[in-house]
């Protein structure tokens, strides 16, 4: 079973249907012993870092996240999911994330007058290293983006896909059992149904 964190933000449901799209079974949970018995694990994401992070705190759900990660259990990230993977957020904050990769999430800075923010909509994603997830994915596949900040990793080998928007971003990551990504696999039709499928089928045979 893959657990979905529910705490009490995002678009749970939809991650739940693309999941259920590649005969992956998925469920939405707070439950802490639940997820951390999961063969997979996702944390989704949408609204404010700081918020996030207080409701994953409030449901006692922070170091359960870490455990599975520091435990090796295959683990997705989805847009503020992956965010909050890093040590802090200069949204409202500075604001402390989970800590689980060097680096910081910072605002898009706007470079022109036709540069919207947030950054909405399709858009190429740019391999720059290996990754399960990616299996079958093209190189420069369009996927779908709804966000105004983005990650700077410290380590550059975890950066898996870049995206240009002004200039160029960090659009996922990977590293290990981890694999996180600034845009929505649930909302890029069939690129992102090939990830959730690599990700629920054939990186990790659930």
């Amino acid at each position: 079973m893959i657990a979905i964190i529910d705490y009490g933000m995002g678009n749970l449901r939809s991650v739940q249907k693309g999941f259920e799209r590649v005969g992956a079974a998925a469920e939405v949970t707070r439950d802490a012993e639940r997820i951390e018995a999961a063969a997979g694990v996702v944390l989704p994401g949408v609204g404010a870092f700081g918020a996030c992070m207080d409701n994953l705190r409030s449901f006692g759900l922070l170091e359960p996240v870490r455990r599975v990660i520091e435990r090796g259990t295959p683990f997705l990230g989805i847009c503020l999911g992956m965010q909050l993977l890093f040590e802090e957020s200069e949204e409202f904050g500075p604001v402390r994330g989970l800590g689980v990769f060097k680096g910081r999430c910072v605002r898009f800075q706007q470079r022109d007058a036709e540069m919207r923010i947030p950054h909405m909509g399709w858009n190429q994603i740019r391999k720059r290293q290996p990754a399960a997830a990616l299996d079958g994915v093209p190189d420069d596949a369009y996927v779908y983006f709804v966000h105004s900040y983005h990650v700077v990793p410290e380590d550059p080998a975890v950066i898996a896909t870049t995206t240009d928007y002004g200039a160029p971003f960090v659009s996922a990551i990977a590293r290990d059992n981890v694999f996180a990504c600034q845009f929505h696999p649930e909302k890029s039709q069939k690129v992102g149904l090939r990830i959730l499928e690599n990700f629920g089928r054939v990186l990790f045979n659930v």
